[in-house]
């Protein structure tokens, strides 16, 4: 899976399974461009690996076009988007406020959408380009406690398939990554009691594999899908879920 000289967003990329991600493209020569909200945490990683970052919130549109012109204008064209910016509340229905509802929405729907839209813009003159959109398990299956993530991450699901099927002659392949329980900042936020090791232990025993995984695992199928190994692959939601939605 060769990314050399070839120009990658990535969205999320300061943190977890994005931040992983950059890294494993950086290792194969791509030119990565870290889309985050967190400049501290965006500017540390793209020094870690020498790439560039543009700080910003994914839920506005005219930010997610600037973001990917700016990358088209300085690097001279973009080949990969990673959309891997999202953000959870755990919340059942009846206790999800109207902010907390349209701010799931807004990052993880909209923002997808958003930065879509612009990099198929982008891609579609030169007749070739990779999307890959992060889903989840949650947006298939359901889960309680999280009502308002799991609709959005339903909505990346079909939004995947929608612009697959828009672009699939353009020479674009737009594709999810489903991760199952991964060992990130975002699987140990909002809990009401301590993360402690007994608890990602806990966690881990709800897994057929009986272990988390570790983002750089998530970030493998990511540079997979976007890679021309999967040349005959657009419109499919890839579970890396250790067998979680097999039972």
């Amino acid at each position: 899976m060769e990314f050399k000289d070839r120009v990658v967003i990535i969205t999320g990329g300061a943190s977890g399974m994005g931040a992983a991600a950059a890294r494993e493209f950086s290792k194969t020569g791509a030119e990565v461009v870290i889309v985050d909200r967190n400049e501290a945490l965006a500017r540390a990683v793209a020094g870690e690996i020498g790439a560039v970052y543009k700080t910003g919130d994914v839920s506005s549109s005219a930010f997610c076009d600037a973001a990917v012109a700016e990358a088209v204008a300085t690097k001279g064209r973009l080949d990969v988007l990673v959309n891997a910016a999202g953000i959870m509340v755990r919340a059942r229905g009846e206790h999800t406020s109207d902010e907390e509802w349209n701010r799931i929405l807004a990052v993880n729907v909209s923002g997808t959408f958003f930065m879509c839209r612009a990099a198929i813009q982008a891609m579609k003159p030169r007749g070739s380009g990779s999307i890959v959109n992060f889903g989840s398990i949650w947006g298939d299956l359901g889960a309680a406690g999280v009502a308002a993530y799991c609709a959005s991450k339903g909505a990346v699901h079909n939004l995947t398939r929608a612009l697959a099927l828009d672009h699939a002659r353009d020479g674009i392949r737009i594709n999810a990554v489903c991760p199952g329980e991964v060992n990130t900042p975002m699987l140990q936020s909002e809990r009401k009691e301590p993360v402690t090791p007994e608890l990602l232990i806990r966690l881990a025993d709800t897994v057929p594999m009986g272990r988390l995984a570790d983002p750089v695992e998530i970030a493998h199928m990511v540079l997979f899908l976007a890679s021309d190994k999967a040349s005959y692959m657009t419109g499919s939601l890839v579970l890396v879920d250790a067998g979680f939605a097999a039972r």
